[in-house]
């Protein structure tokens, strides 16, 4: 722990008081482009590093480390692929160390690949690369514009296999597996058996785990760790509970390296009031982490976390009903959840309906000022949208185009296969990333089309944080508003060649426009514009003039 000066001191201290003050979260979150991936199957950066601490490659299909690594991503954010997608921030699949062995429960043979399973929240992962690199990845999408989100996890470790303990008894419980029977039934408990649960409701101090102790005592910084926590808990007065120790080493990550946001794991599982110190925790750290590095920062922008709720959807307001206890995790430190209900409406409604409800609940309604984060495809929803990746163009446009954040899940832009047959369960969901279909012609013009919505919502935050207004059923037109930001118009479904939008109510008479799908520049006149154009969409909005 840095000692801190009397400036920084008093910097945190203002953070720390505003921690729980309630305001609008800002425009740029609800409108960001999120693209989540699991590092392991994205790209392989480093072939040296695949197989680490003796993992074996003996796992059933898709069940097993496939290579991809920090180094992979990297190469991406270096060769611009992210900012072609308009992406804002990056959300990465934990990278600190997994268990070592492998279960052979249920499923199959698997191993820790998606990053889930914990072993030490302080370092990374063998497997995906090193400190140091996860350093160089930050900064590398810092310099480009591109905000970093680490997973995080405090409600269970990893499993117990032949090469990893369990955990003490004051640390953790194997005795019950959730029910779901109530509040209760919902967190004081394991999800699913051998996903040892953390006690996060306990405020008994606990000492370290004798297997941490081991481990770092080996690796030559087990006093520093030690003299780290000393320093952590005589700052914070908090009791040396197990939720306490997981609060400090997921926001370690913060202070050393200038994370940005953390997007939250089986939030549900877990006590709200532990995510309110994480973030009050989190936020002291990025305060912190900006002050000394004003240089790398890329704004003053405050920490953000978006939780996963498994199950909420933007339909049921503000609250998540566990049958006997509701609960707002909004009034929990969270600025945005992750919206389950758009994946099962976009199979079948109209964009029109999912677009006003979603204005009409964030603008105005119960969800007014915070955010959502929209997907339609995951790592863990069998249920995703159009698994067979039949409707691809349309799922671009229903998720890019829909009010709030937008998630992009590794390559939805490319059509990526969801349906792996040699694959039980989830695995199905994660089959590696599938560059070589850019060989093909149709997987470029999708991806194109990604990178056009993609680019259009990162220019105008009105898009995902404005309010929306149907202008017309044919061609079917909408805008967005948004207090000082420009406004936007979309057209879909117009006809292709010589086209005549009506912009009236959203554009004056002489406004110049760039259609940001062809590139077209061009002036309103007597409230419409003329497009020529062989493409059936249209997206409208102030040209940027150049200072």
């Amino acid at each position: 722990m840095k000692k801190l000066t009397s400036f920084l001191a008093a910097l945190l201290l203002c953070v720390a008081q505003a921690v729980g003050a309630t305001s609008p979260v800002d425009p740029f979150w609800r409108n960001a482009t999120v693209y989540f991936m699991l590092p392991d199957r994205f790209n392989n950066g480093d072939p040296d590093n695949d197989l680490a601490y003796g993992r074996r490659g003996d796992a059933d299909p898709l069940r097993g480390f496939h290579g991809g690594d920090l180094q992979g991503v990297l190469d991406k954010l270096n060769e611009g692929y992210f900012n072609a997608l308009g992406v804002d921030a990056l959300w990465m699949s934990p990278v600190y160390e997994q268990i070592h062995g492998a279960t052979d429960e249920g499923t199959g043979r698997t191993y820790a690949y998606h990053g889930y399973w914990p072993k030490d929240w302080t370092s990374v992962d063998r497997n995906f690369g090193s400190e140091a690199l996860l350093a160089e990845l930050i900064e590398t999408a810092h310099r480009r514009g591109i905000r970093v989100l680490l997973d995080v996890i405090v409600n269970h470790t990893g499993p117990v296999t032949g090469k990893d303990s369990l955990w003490p008894a004051e640390w953790s419980r194997t005795e019950s597996v959730c029910d779901w029977s109530g509040f209760a039934g919902t967190v004081s408990c394991m999800l699913v058996d051998n996903l040892p649960d953390i006690r996060t409701e306990s405020e008994q101090p606990v000492e370290l785990p004798p297997q941490l102790i081991a481990k770092w005592k080996r690796e030559g910084r087990l006093d520093q760790e030690r003299a780290e926590l000393d320093a952590f808990f005589g700052r914070t007065g908090y009791p040396r509970a197990p939720k306490y120790y997981l609060v400090k080493w997921a926001t370690d990550w913060v202070r050393e390296y200038g994370v940005d946001g953390f997007r939250v794991d089986t939030v549900k599982h877990v006590e709200p009031e532990v995510w309110q110190a994480l973030k009050k925790e989190a936020r002291l750290a990025l305060a912190e982490w900006k002050a000394e590095h004003p240089r790398k920062k890329l704004d003053d922008r405050d920490f953000f976390m978006v939780g996963e709720v498994y199950g909420y959807g933007i339909s049921g307001g503000r609250d998540f009903d566990f049958g006997d206890r509701k609960v707002d995790f909004f009034d929990y430190g969270f600025d945005s959840l992750i919206n389950f209900d758009i994946a099962a409406r976009a199979g079948k409604e109209d964009m029109e309906s999912i677009f006003s409800a979603y204005s009409q609940a964030l603008n105005g309604g119960a969800l007014d000022g915070v955010g959502v984060l929209n997907y339609l495809t995951s790592h863990d929803d069998m249920n995703s949208f159009d698994r067979e990746r039949k409707r691809a163009r349309e799922a671009a446009l229903k998720l890019m185009l829909a009010p709030g954040g937008a998630q992009i899940y590794y390559g939805d832009e490319l059509a990526r296969p969801l349906t792996a047959a040699e694959a039980r369960g989830d695995a199905q969901l994660r089959s590696p990333m599938n560059w070589g279909d850019l060989e093909k012609a149709e997987t470029r013009e999708l991806l194109a089309l990604w990178q056009k919505l993609g680019r259009f919502r990162q220019t105008h935050p009105a898009v995902g944080a404005g309010v929306h207004r149907k202008l017309a059923d044919k061609p079917y037109t909408f805008a967005r508003t948004l207090a000082g930001e420009e406004s936007v118009l979309v057209a879909l479904d117009t006809e292709r060649g010589e086209k005549r939008i009506s912009v009236a109510g959203v554009f004056v008479d002489g406004a110049e426009l760039q259609d940001f799908y062809s590139g077209q520049q061009i002036k309103v006149r007597d409230g419409e514009v003329r497009i020529d154009s062989q493409y059936d969409l249209v997206l409208l909005a102030p040209v940027k003039r150049q200072d």
